[in-house]
C-alpha cells in the first residue's frame, strides 16, 4: 500500500516555529547533539534532523497503525491538549489530555475497571435508567460520568496495553514514559532541548511549547497514524475478496466433475 500521509518540509517546520529551543540555560547536555546554534542565548534546533527523526516516527507509527496496534497520544500541556486530543480522535488513536494515571500501562486492569465503569453509566443515562432517582442522585451520577470522562474517556476501545505512545513534551509526562520504557513498548515524542532523549525511541527535536510547533508535529503524526488505519482497512478487504474468490473455484471445479459423470 502507498504511503499517502504528508511530511512537512523544512520550510513549514521553520515557519511552525518548530527550531526555538529553551534558553540556554535550560537544556540537556544529551540534546547536543540536535542543537544547530545558539541566538539570543536561545537553543536553535537542527531542523533537517528534526525532519529526519519526524519521517522515521511517522513511518513506525504508519506500520503499527498498519499491523493494527493501539496508539495513545498524550499531551497534558494547557496549550496542546485540544490539539492532541482532536489529532487523536481524527486517526482513531486513543489520547490522555488531563493526567496520566499511574498504572494505564502497567496495571491497565484498574484502569479498566473505570473505562468499564463510566461505559456503563453513559449507557444507562442513555437509556433512561436513571430517571426513577432523585435529582440530586441524578445530578451526582452526571458529576461522576463527567469525572470518569476526564480520567478514562480518552481511552474508551483500548482492550490492552497499547503498542505504542506518542507523546508531547517527555519530561512533562515522565510517568507515561516510565511506564512503557517498564513495559516494552516503544516512545515517540516531541521533545525540546530541556529533555533526556536518551530513553526515547523516537525522539523528534523541536519546540514543545509553542501551539504551531506542536500543531504542525502533531497532524504530521495524525496522518500517518490515519493512513495506517485506512491501509488495514484496504488489505482486509482485499483479503476477503481473496478468500471469496478461494472458495468459488473449488466449487466450479466439483460441478463440471459432476456433469461429466
Amino acid at each position: 500500500m502507498s504511503r499517502n500521509y504528508k511530511i512537512p518540509t523544512i520550510k513549514e517546520l521553520f515557519e511552525a516555529g518548530v527550531h526555538f529551543g529553551h534558553h540556554t540555560r535550560r537544556w540537556h547536555p544529551a540534546m547536543e547533539s540536535y542543537i544547530f546554534t545558539v541566538k539570543n542565548d536561545i537553543h536553535i534546533i537542527d531542523l533537517e534532523q528534526s525532519l529526519e527523526k519526524l519521517e522515521k516516527a511517522c513511518e513506525f507509527l504508519y506500520e503499527t497503525a498498519k499491523k493494527g496496534g493501539d496508539i495513545i497520544f498524550v499531551g497534558t500541556k494547557r496549550q496542546c491538549r485540544e490539539i492532541v486530543e482532536l489529532g487523536a480522535k481524527r486517526c482513531g488513536a486513543k489520547f490522555v489530555t488531563e493526567r496520566w494515571l499511574g498504572g494505564t500501562i502497567t496495571n491497565f486492569h484498574i484502569i479498566k475497571k473505570n473505562v468499564d465503569k463510566l461505559i456503563d453509566k453513559k449507557k444507562g443515562r442513555e437509556e433512561g435508567a436513571f430517571d426513577k432517582y432523585t435529582k440530586k442522585e441524578r445530578l451526582l451520577i452526571d458529576r461522576e460520568i463527567e469525572k470518569l470522562n476526564k480520567n478514562v474517556g480518552g481511552l474508551l476501545g483500548l482492550k490492552g496495553v497499547p503498542a505504542a505512545i506518542f507523546v508531547v513534551d517527555p519530561k512533562r509526562e515522565k510517568t507515561a514514559v516510565s511506564e512503557a520504557i517498564k513495559a516494552g513498548l516503544p516512545v515517540v515524542a516531541l521533545i525540546d532541548t530541556n529533555s533526556d532523549p536518551r530513553s526515547i525511541t523516537y525522539p523528534i527535536p523541536g519546540n514543545d511549547d509553542a501551539i504551531k510547533s506542536t500543531a504542525i508535529i502533531v497532524k504530521a503524526i495524525a496522518d500517518a497514524v490515519e493512513n495506517g488505519c485506512k491501509d488495514i482497512n484496504e488489505e482486509s478487504k482485499e483479503d476477503v475478496k481473496l478468500k471469496e474468490a478461494k472458495k468459488g473455484k473449488p466449487a466450479k471445479k466439483v460441478a463440471k466433475k459432476t456433469i461429466k459423470k
